[in-house]
């Protein structure tokens, strides 16, 4: 296992836990030191334990030397980082340099495994970076959802394999036998699209909940009855239609960016992909919009001086990752319009130079609201129902709350002197006494 980030640690340690042997290897001394010891610094349910067990089992091992890792292995995964380089195109960097790295290391008949979500034909490329016929190339995309990796490694909706070689693929599957899953066995192609194609599904269902929110706001209706409705037809289902400030985390950005890459380069006009991405970013700022209108100064609805407590930083509940967070485009789109922000997030401590410049971080969720003339939720932690809000209230200067994962309950806000807002739901009122 090449690369031990949310993808290739969850896959090291949970392929250990069903009885092979792992060793994964990672170019950071530091983090290789700290996983020997089973120490895990991704926020993630289960993974912790999953990886003390497999070490204590004698399946899995952590090693900085690539050489080593490789040299005796059967398969190898490529479990890099596939960020999103220039003019949207997914970067290859790390995948192209670790094929060359690897290339005369590999044991005859080893199949190398693409886990990174990579472009269509990456699989052709790294095994023409290998130049090796006697090593196979094979597509295994992952399908983790951060906050559930390790469950849904051990309880996967489908296993897609994607290879000419279907002795190779089969070699894969095997090694996910003990698991009960459908298997959708394909060409590397198929098998690399198939990822984009979810992840932009997901993200299209989610830009497509936020402007039925908007539509709801306008006609008066509640968006949790309306995707109910819909959301029992199981055409449609109820998965991912729940509005917010926009989608992000490190994968769908990256990924619908990198398919419309693909589909300007290949000449294919893919308009609702376009609409999709174009969509998230126009919903972000009516939101921006709807709180300049609230707390604003002046005509033009200024934020300059105007502080706003924000709740939650993180792209979703359940993880303290921040890459491309929907909260943070919204704190910076509230920054540019000069509003100063204090925030409070569960997962995230009060050390974050890396935000030092966009919000003041506070570990106190109380003080978080001090003089705030607003209070905006912005990731859909659990425990943010259960704040003190009538003490929260006490320290603001306003008395709104917007709601903005439709999170938190109105009656509770109300009997605390607040007024929620959420996202295409009828205002609740404060309660006066």
């Amino acid at each position: 296992m090449i690369g031990t980030g949310y993808v290739g640690l969850t896959t090291g340690a949970c392929l250990a836990s069903l009885g092979h042997s792992v060793v994964c290897a990672d170019a950071d001394p530091h983090k290789v030191e700290r996983l020997r010891e089973a120490r895990v610094d991704i926020m993630e349910p289960d993974l912790p334990e999953t990886v003390r067990d497999a070490l204590e089992a004698g399946r899995l091992e952590f090693t900085g030397d690539t050489a080593a890792a490789v040299a005796e292995a059967e398969v190898v995964f490529l479990c890099l980082p596939t960020p999103m380089g220039a003019g949207g195109a997914a970067d290859l960097a790390a995948v192209e340099a670790v094929a060359g790295e690897i290339r005369d290391l590999l044991r005859p008949g080893c199949v190398v495994v693409n886990k990174s979500t990579v472009p269509v034909g990456t699989c052709e490329r790294v095994a023409a970076l290998l130049g090796r016929a006697d090593v196979t190339v094979v597509s295994n995309p992952e399908f983790l959802r951060e906050g559930r990796a390790v469950h849904d490694f051990l309880h996967p909706d489908r296993i897609v394999i994607g290879s000419a070689d279907r002795a190779a693929a089969r070699r894969v599957a095997d090694l996910y036998a003990a698991l009960d899953a459908p298997l959708v066995l394909t060409d590397p192609a198929s098998a690399e699209l198939t990822k984009y194609a979810a992840n932009f599904f997901l993200a299209m269902k989610l830009s497509f909940a936020n402007n039925l929110a908007t539509l709801c706001e306008r006609f008066g209706a509640d968006i949790a009855d309306v995707t109910e409705g819909i959301g029992r037809d199981p055409r449609i289902g109820s998965a991912f239609l729940r509005p917010g400030p926009g989608w992000g985390g490190s994968c769908l950005p990256k990924d619908t960016h990198a398919l419309l890459t693909m589909c300007d380069r290949s000449g294919v006009d893919f308009p609702l992909l376009s609409a999709a991405i174009e969509t998230n970013v126009t919903h972000q700022r009516r939101l921006v919009e709807r709180v300049a209108a609230a707390c604003g100064r002046g005509e033009d609805g200024s934020l300059h001086g105007v502080r706003l407590a924000l709740y939650g930083l993180t792209f979703k509940a359940g993880t303290s990752d921040l890459r491309d967070s929907p909260a943070l485009a919204v704190a910076r789109l509230l920054r540019e319009r000069g509003a100063e922000l204090t925030a409070y997030d569960p997962a995230l401590s009060e050390e974050r130079p890396d935000l030092s410049d966009l919000v003041e971080l506070v570990a106190d969720p109380v003080r978080a609201a001090e003089g705030a003339a607003a209070c905006l939720v912005l990731t859909e932690w659990p425990e943010l129902r259960d704040l003190d809000w009538a003490a929260i209230a006490a320290r603001m200067t306003g008395h709104e709350v917007h709601d903005f994962r439709n999170l938190l309950d109105a009656d509770l806000l109300a009997r605390a002197g607040l007024s929620r807002r959420g996202i295409g739901r009828p205002a609740a009122p404060a309660r006066v006494a």
